[in-house]
């Protein structure tokens, strides 16, 4: 299987200047987030505005997905359908990055950045957006086949999703946050795959990522009490191989240091006094 290399990536996207940016758009990083973790029934009502749009936008980048079409048209769908809804796209111009989604072809962890090379039949992308509309910030993201796809590239898609849903289902007020890598751990090593432990899930709302820390693996260290009114992401990537990784000149894409296939899935979720309300739903 013949391993990924940097394209070309074309110059950054026009977004109208009556769409409102965050704060962080042109400077080198992102102010401290110094609020609370808990959110109020306003900020709640707006990130479910905005986990709906994101989750709407990658529908629509879903449906553009094919064998011979270019990651770059990919970001092109996405730019668009968050411009047309009246929301940023959160990554374009986060710390520098260039694109307004993550393209993350079969080895690529995370980060992926969109380019002009196209997608080959028997691929699979993980494609991750977040839409910035009225104040808050609502992250998402899935893993698609490309076309007629390996069984082993496939059962793993599957069972991220599962481990996802899994880790989910684990989400009550009163645990720590913990018991969400070790559900997510204990299901991925059913298979012998590998839980990316460099990359975590976050705190997400005003700030797009506001400190709170998800890992994805079985770490004791992570005791933060989960709180009704808490929003944060579970996002775990899984490889058919190591968890090492190695980071691409560009300052972003992380591929698997063997070569190795990875997926992932991600929803922005909202902690209720009996679970967990998933935000990110068209």
């Amino acid at each position: 299987m013949t391993l990924l290399s940097p394209g070309h990536v074309s110059p950054l996207r026009h977004v109208p200047s009556t769409i409102d940016r965050p704060e962080y758009v042109g400077q080198p990083a992102p102010l401290p987030y110094r609020g609370p973790l808990g959110r109020d029934a306003d900020t709640i009502e707006r990130m479910r505005v905005a986990g709906q749009i994101a989750a709407q936008a990658l529908d629509a980048v879903e449906a553009a997905i094919a064998p011979g079409v270019t990651t770059d048209e990919l970001d092109r769908v996405g730019h668009e359908f968050l411009l047309d809804h009246g929301a940023y796209p959160s990554t374009l111009g986060y710390r520098g990055y260039p694109k307004s989604l993550c393209s993350s072809v079969n080895e690529v962890i995370c980060h992926g950045i969109p380019d002009d090379r196209p997608l080959d039949d028997g691929d699979i992308v993980n494609i991750d957006i977040t839409a910035y509309v009225d104040g808050v910030h609502g992250d998402t993201n899935k893993t698609y086949l490309v076309g007629d796809v390996d069984e082993e590239s496939r059962l793993l898609v599957e069972r991220t999703r599962e481990a996802t849903h899994r880790a989910i289902r684990a989400v009550k007020p009163g645990r720590r946050i913990n018991v969400i890598g070790a559900v997510i751990e204990a299901y991925a090593k059913r298979f012998g795959y590998g839980v990316v432990r460099d990359f975590t899930g976050h705190g997400v709302g005003p700030a797009f990522h506001d400190g709170l820390i998800v890992p994805h693996y079985d770490d004791p260290a992570a005791d933060t009490v989960i709180e009704v009114g808490m929003t944060f992401t579970i996002e775990p990537m899984l490889t058919l191989g190591t968890i090492e990784w190695d980071q691409w000149d560009d300052g972003w894409t992380a591929v698997t240091r063997d070569g190795s296939r990875t997926a992932q899935f991600e929803h922005t979720l909202l902690v209720t006094p009996d679970g967990a309300e998933i935000l990110t739903l068209p």
